[in-house]
């Protein structure tokens, strides 16, 4: 049965999983398949992760048990502990440019196809954005046959210069919302840029009035000054 993010979507915990297991499968290779340890601090890592989570031992081995049983993920057994594989492109129905693309979209967040074309870099090299779009419009025009589209372009944010995409393996999003999020956490943050211009702005005073306070005191001892001393 293909997978269907609409009849049984993941839970944030599982794509969280899963889409670590890919991650680590990709970029670093030598120390895969995972153990539960190395899973753990991958979903709970801070960087390359929105939202940050903290998830349990507990939570990841329910989300693990879950993922087999939907034959998503495989345990290994070895002579001292299990390590865990995912086998996200079978079980999604999905090539591997594509499942790149999927768990990028799930670890970081509603992206643009740029940006998704750079953090795939250590994932898979793509020529260029426009075979990242072709991708994405692949994902998005999914058959209902095969369960139905994977991802979906958000409205131009306010600002935005691009439009951002996001997943669906965990089922219908609130467009709205994420748009409005991700219009929030791209744009740039204007306290401090605000602070150093009225900072400068400030000073730029101050220094004017000591320079006309300047003027007048050589004025009245009958000191001539240069121009570029006493100011503009």
């Amino acid at each position: 049965m293909p997978f269907d993010p609409h009849t049984a979507p993941l839970t944030a915990e599982e794509a969280r999983v899963l889409a670590t297991l890919v991650e680590k499968s990709r970029t670093v290779p030598d120390s895969y398949p995972l153990t539960l340890n190395s899973l753990a601090s991958g979903c709970n890592q801070k960087t390359s992760r929105d939202p940050v989570m903290q998830l349990s031992d507990g939570q990841i081995q329910e989300a693990l048990d879950n993922l087999r049983r939907r034959s998503l993920v495989t345990e290994i057994g070895g002579t001292r502990t299990s390590r865990w594989e995912h086998n996200f492109p079978r079980g999604v129905g999905v090539p591997d440019q594509s499942a790149a693309l999927l768990c990028l979209l799930i670890l970081r967040g509603p992206q643009t196809a740029g940006e998704l074309r750079i953090n795939s870099e250590r994932w898979h090299r793509f020529a260029d954005i426009s075979s990242v779009e072709a991708f994405l419009d692949e994902l998005q025009s999914r058959s209902e046959e095969k369960g139905g589209p994977l991802v979906v372009l958000l409205p131009r944010a306010p600002g935005a210069r691009e439009q951002r995409w996001t997943h669906l393996l965990c089922g219908p999003v609130d467009i709205a919302a994420l748009a409005a999020a991700s219009s929030s956490s791209a744009a740039p943050a204007p306290t401090r840029d605000n602070a150093m211009a009225e900072r400068i702005t400030t000073l730029e005073a101050e220094v004017a009035s000591l320079r006309h306070a300047l003027a007048q005191i050589c004025e009245q001892l009958g000191i001539e000054i240069e121009s570029n001393t006493a100011g503009n």
